[in-house]
């Protein structure tokens, strides 16, 4: 496995404030695994007690609603943490976390990064930052679900996932998800996610292929937003 010191994921987020000796402390003590594509990385209701770094991969994190389904609240993609909340908080997590594609995560105990919060400054302010943005990330996806329509929020992840993902060498967005999770995404049932992807095709405004979608007019989904 890589060293922490030597891992290009220190030059993202808020690992880029940790100074070299601190990250070869956490080198002896990260766990570094590989997560296959649909694995579950944690559930809703565990204790993490640390965080994950993902340094290859996608998951999607996603919360049990009363009814019995599950809202995918967030993709999580390379150079992002998950479980920052473990480390101010005693609370169980109110996510669970699955693999999209093949990941490759490393788990930093709660302690180890607890010493760097309380000896970092630009750490903890990274940090603080971090939570910061996630916060007002929960905050524009509540009010999108209120504000927009199902068929805009629709576009919105198209619009993410092109942007964040790219495309493949034959122009088919880079990560692959199925008709129920962009149903999960949007808030919606899975015959209204598939029939408005269908509108879109029939407008020229995506072509898919199996589960792969590829954005053919990208400023026609930027005008229905």
């Amino acid at each position: 496995m890589t060293e922490c010191q030597q891992c290009i994921i220190k030059q993202f987020k808020v690992l880029r404030a940790i100074g070299r000796d601190d990250l070869i402390r956490i080198s002896g003590c990260k766990t570094s695994s590989f997560i296959k594509k649909g694995a579950v990385l944690f559930k809703e209701g565990e204790n993490i007690n640390g965080v994950y770094c993902i340094k290859e991969g996608v998951c999607k994190l996603s919360k049990l609603s009363d009814n019995g389904k599950d809202q995918i609240v967030k993709l999580v993609v390379r150079g992002d943490l998950i479980g920052q909340r473990s480390l101010v908080t005693e609370d169980k997590s109110n996510l669970t976390a699955i693999a999209v594609s093949d990941m490759e995560v490393c788990f930093i105990p709660k302690y180890q990064v607890l010493h760097d919060l309380n000896n970092n400054a630009s750490f903890s302010l990274d940090m603080l930052q971090d939570m910061a943005n996630e916060l007002k990330y929960a905050d524009n996806v509540v009010v999108d679900m209120a504000q927009k329509t199902v068929k805009q929020r629709l576009v919105d992840v198209l619009l993410f996932l092109n942007k964040n993902f790219g495309t493949d060498s034959n122009g088919y967005i880079g990560i692959v998800l199925s008709r129920d999770d962009y149903a999960n995404i949007v808030g919606t049932a899975s015959e209204s996610a598939i029939r408005i992807l269908s509108q879109f095709k029939k407008e020229g405004l995506i072509s898919t292929n199996g589960k792969q979608i590829k954005i053919e007019n990208l400023e026609g989904l930027k005008h229905l937003e």
